[in-house]
């Protein structure tokens, strides 16, 4: 420290030039200056002196437009070791400023004409490789050098730095001190000195008509904007008729894993029970690409990323039966070179009664013929046992019966298939609901009718329960007590 303690209190505004001793030396010297920024710190600093002087000791700051503010960022670090080497992105970064208050608008008209530019140059590489939002950068910065020594660029640090980009935010590093304890620089050098400084927002305090009014211009703005956007969607939405259900399923199938075969392909039909219908122009089916597996873990994944888009609508006809959901019937099959295709396996899926995404993965079976012949036929043609109706899968639609038996069928258990299902659901009854505040669990009960029906059958439900635990605790007990308890009474 000094023979007496230092202290300098400097209050200042956004890029308000401070001149440094070692500046103060340099301009006043004309053949030291070469750009007009030169010769305008020349002709400041003169006019400092005859006024007697600068009136700072150690503060000083370097503003946007200094040379150092553009060196400080070249040589910017990204961790703090000294024999650090910059990496080829960390070199190409460098060479990227944010600083284009002049540049130009691009019209929308050249936008549309020339969206790709096949022959891209140095210039326009490094201007757009990133978002370039315009930034304005300052510096604080201290002489520490020691005492009676100013004026040498080695004593030089950063205290602060402040940037204010083109969305008007005001980034302060480090920030103001408020209630915690000064910042601390330890210096490198015999003495080990220590400086401490505190930071301190001297603006004046917003007067509260002042803020009333910012306030309300920040009302009016983001009004407008919601006027904007609502005027760009629209409110004219196309709702379906009372007592009407509309379905939107997005859906992607993602993957197939654990099948025996390379080169899969999925085909998939979804079919509508009664009181379901969908438009003529509406795609139920689709087959996606052939897709070659890759070992991810123990399995073998054929990644599709197939989307699919299903809208239906179902309309309620008698309240006192239950809807059936759509169901997703698929299979999966394997192509080879010599084009040789063979099944590998059937599923199906009920559709999610609940709006939201749903992550859904199905394992699969396909049938398996009897004796070895058959599976030497499926190794080198090809071809094996198929389904002539994939609704087989289930219940089949044609079945009439009260009783399905599919005794005698053989099976063999295959992959899995992994869907992902973004279901979207729209009634009138919805509205209805959300007036009356009410909250149901499925969306059957909001069509009307059913939640009665549901609240029944949870009584039920609960009632043969009680009566299952009553019965077995009954037979639970010694059946001399029973008779005591029934001679007594």
């Amino acid at each position: 420290r000094p023979p007496e303690d230092e202290e300098e209190e400097v209050e200042g505004g956004g890029q308000e030039k401070l001149f440094s001793q070692f500046e103060v030396d340099l301009y006043l010297n004309e053949s030291a200056c070469q750009t007009p920024l030169d010769w305008q710190y020349h002709e400041e600093i003169r006019k400092l002196e005859k006024a007697g002087g600068r009136k700072n000791c150690r503060i000083f700051t370097y503003t946007d437009h200094d040379r150092f503010t553009n060196l400080e960022e070249l040589c910017q670090k990204v961790t703090d070791l000294d024999d650090e080497v910059p990496s080829y992105l960390v070199e190409r970064m460098a060479n990227v400023r944010r600083r284009r208050q002049d540049r130009r608008p691009v019209e929308a008209s050249s936008l549309k004409s020339k969206i790709i530019t096949w022959e891209p140059s140095e210039e326009f590489i490094r201007n757009n490789h990133v978002i370039n939002t315009p930034v304005q950068t300052m510096y604080i910065m201290g002489d520490l050098g020691p005492y009676g020594k100013l004026g040498h660029r080695e004593y030089e640090n950063v205290l602060c730095t402040i940037k204010v980009d083109g969305n008007g935010v005001i980034t302060v590093k480090p920030d103001f001190t408020g209630t915690k304890g000064a910042y601390r620089i330890e210096l490198d050098g015999e003495k080990r000195e220590v400086w401490e400084y505190t930071i301190e927002n001297a603006s004046a305090q917003v007067q509260p008509e002042e803020e009333e009014r910012e306030q309300r211009v920040f009302r009016e703005l983001y009004g407008r904007h919601r006027d904007y956007l609502s005027g760009l969607v629209g409110s004219d939405f196309e709702m379906p008729l009372p007592g009407t259900l509309r379905l939107f399923v997005n859906g992607e199938i993602v993957s197939a894993q654990g099948y025996e075969y390379d080169n899969l392909y999925v085909h998939f039909f979804l079919e509508l029970p009664d009181q379901w219908s969908s438009s003529p122009f509406q795609q139920l089916s689709g087959v996606t690409q052939t897709c070659a597996t890759k070992a991810v873990g123990w399995d073998n994944v054929a990644y599709f990323c197939y989307p699919f888009t299903v809208e239906m609508f179902y309309t309620q006809e008698d309240e006192d039966s239950l809807p059936q959901w759509p169901v997703l019937y698929f299979e999966v099959l394997s192509l080879d070179f010599w084009q040789r295709y063979r099944v590998e396996g059937y599923g199906s899926l009920v559709l999610p009664t609940c709006p939201g995404v749903h992550m859904l993965t199905i394992p699969t079976w396909r049938p398996v013929g009897l004796g070895t012949v058959a599976e030497m036929r499926r190794f080198f043609i090809g071809g094996s046992p198929e389904l002539e109706d994939l609704t087989y899968i289930r219940i089949p639609s044609t079945f009439k019966g009260k009783r399905l038996s599919r005794f005698g069928f053989r099976t063999e258990t295959t992959g899995s298939v992994t869907f992902r299902l973004c279901c979207l659901q729209q009634s009138r009854a919805f509205l209805e609901n959300s007036a009356l505040r009410q909250r149901m669990q499925s969306v059957l009960d909001r069509l009307g009718g059913f939640s009665q029906q549901s609240s029944v059958y949870n009584v039920l439900e609960a009632f043969q329960r009680a009566r299952r635990r009553m019965q077995e605790a009954r037979e639970s007990l010694p059946q001399d007590l029973i008779n005591t308890s029934a001679s007594a009474v």
